[in-house]
């Protein structure tokens, strides 16, 4: 293979995460007596980690205090509700198979909760990934490029080793900060001009297809 180690994106690429990240933030919203957002201003929102999220989600105007208070109880609500209607795209379970039996170094890196991130990979993909990093106190989110270069470290494979698979425009951003190659899939949160417009060079429009660039 040309890689040795291919790491993806979570949420809008590997698994359909959508409708519980919606369902958990406008159900933390109403609580607080705020306007519930529509699941395609939710899809606009995403990529960026929980907080931003949340400071897109709530009204203008919203004090700071409130905004922390939506955001510690979306996130407990999440937790304990990420895997309602999240399932993996089609495809991907045979990609990881096939990337896993061909001997490739497999991660998650990504911007959603830690815990949400570490439960989900274990619960869809138990044993397939040997890195699996999210959002976590003291380490910078996408598009830094700190976790992607962690999770190469502990892979133990150099940054030209490796490719970054993504949906969004955070994921072309990190991958390049990070010094990586970038694959944009097309199944995910964005549209192909959302991704073209943030200088996407290389897109696929179902997983298997990754397999044509690694090998």
């Amino acid at each position: 293979m040309k890689y040795s180690a291919v790491l993806f994106d979570l949420d809008g690429t590997l698994l359909y995460t959508l409708e519980d990240i919606s369902d958990a933030l406008n159900r933390t919203l109403v609580k607080h007596g705020m306007p519930p957002i529509s699941l395609d201003e939710t899809r606009a929102y995403v990529g960026n980690g929980s907080a931003r999220l949340v400071e897109r989600a709530v009204p203008a105007g919203t004090s700071p205090e409130d905004e922390k208070a939506v955001l510690r109880d979306y996130r407990a609500d999440y937790d304990i509700n990420c895997n309602v209607k999240t399932r993996p795209y089609p495809e991907i379970p045979a990609l990881l198979e096939k990337l896993s039996a061909a001997g490739a170094g497999l991660a998650v890196v990504s911007n959603k909760p830690d815990g949400a991130v570490k439960s989900l990979v274990s619960a869809y993909f138990p044993g397939i990934f040997a890195v699996a990093v999210g959002e976590g106190p003291n380490v910078r989110r996408k598009p830094a490029p700190d976790t992607l270069l962690a999770a190469l470290d502990r892979l133990g494979v150099g940054r030209e080793e490796a490719v970054y698979v993504g949906d969004s425009e955070v994921d072309i951003a990190t991958a390049a900060n990070a010094g990586l190659k970038c694959v944009s899939a097309l199944w995910g949160f964005r549209s192909e001009e959302e991704l073209k417009e943030h200088g996407a060079a290389e897109l696929i429009s179902s997983p298997l297809e990754l397999l044509n660039i690694i090998r």
